[in-house]
């Protein structure tokens, strides 16, 4: 922290953006949005034109002009902020057009959806949402299975809403990984065994047209994804594409701990796993049933994404 506020009030570009992410967190132990909401709005007010092909900053400008509209769609009441949705969505449409973020994008494409801050244009919504399932948005694809298993705004397609959603959640990062999940558990609680097999091809296929290439795990650790342990509502396990069940990651637990001794022996630097993996803690378990999850709102700062 010291190191970050030390290069903002130097002008450090950088230090600036970094400091605002920090601030922005909700889950960390330096939460301050009013402090964001200025370091984004100074960040964008000074580089709302370089160039997004040739200038490295770019994409973290467009991040902040994202993370602005959320702060501007809901207010901030700290600094005596007013929500302002025609803003909000006015920084979404630079960020989404001008710098080509995707993120912006999918936020702009559920402004349409509902006509927050832009006239109401369902159309204009599912292009963008349709552009960006292809590009791998693992986000727009949850969305997108949601409104396909809902029946809104699209016919009701129960298998199309499992296969992207199985897609979506193998290509989530980790911080949107909770929320997406939420919705596939959803999803799966509602179909029979039968109709998950059956839908098996499209996953398959859609994986090859719309998945992302696996991130190169060097150490092994993507093998403790250990999320909750969700079941359906007659108890059934989910099973979460990508998660271990509880088997398996006490195995990969027991293998990456005495991988690590063996490097330990090679490399004394290397540190041992933490005890309470090295134990096994059993992950939470969340249930489900067929009852839907409302779709996430837009600029939401809260650890929990979906209602």
């Amino acid at each position: 922290m010291p190191a970050l506020e030390h290069a903002a009030s130097k002008g450090f570009f950088f230090g600036e953006f970094y400091l605002a992410r920090l601030f922005a967190d909700t889950t960390g132990p330096y939460t301050d949005h009013a402090k964001a909401y200025m370091l984004y709005q100074r960040l964008a007010d000074a580089h709302a034109d370089i160039d997004p092909d040739d200038d490295q900053r770019a994409p973290f400008v467009a991040k902040a002009f994202t993370a602005l509209a959320g702060y501007l769609k809901r207010g901030v009441p700290e600094i005596n902020v007013e929500p302002n949705p025609e803003r909000a969505a006015e920084y979404l449409h630079h960020a989404a057009t001008f710098f080509n973020d995707k993120d912006a994008q999918y936020e702009l494409a559920k402004l349409y959806l509902k006509g927050e801050g832009v006239p109401l244009n369902t159309r204009q919504a599912l292009h963008w949402l349709s552009v960006l399932t292809e590009q791998g948005h693992a986000s727009a694809q949850a969305f997108l299975a949601d409104l396909y298993w809902s029946g809104e705004y699209l016919e009701k397609s129960p298998l199309r809403a499992f296969a992207l959603v199985s897609v979506a959640v193998e290509n989530a990062p980790a911080h949107e990984r909770i929320w997406i999940e939420d919705i596939y558990q959803n999803i799966y609680c509602g179909l029979s065994k039968k109709q998950r097999e059956n839908a098996d091809g499209l996953i398959q296929f859609w994986r090859k047209q719309y998945g992302r290439a696996p991130a190169v795990d060097r150490f092994g650790l993507s093998r403790l994804q250990l999320g909750p342990i969700r079941t359906c509502s007659n108890g059934e396990l989910v099973r979460v594409p990508g998660q271990a069940t509880s088997a398996q990651a006490s195995n990969a637990v027991g293998d990456v701990a005495t991988s690590s001794v063996r490097n330990a022996e090679i490399s004394p630097a290397t540190p041992m796993p933490s005890p309470a993996i090295a134990q096994g803690t059993s992950p939470a378990i969340a249930q489900g049933s067929a009852g839907g999850f409302a779709l996430r709102n837009v600029g939401d700062t809260s650890t929990t994404q979906s209602e």
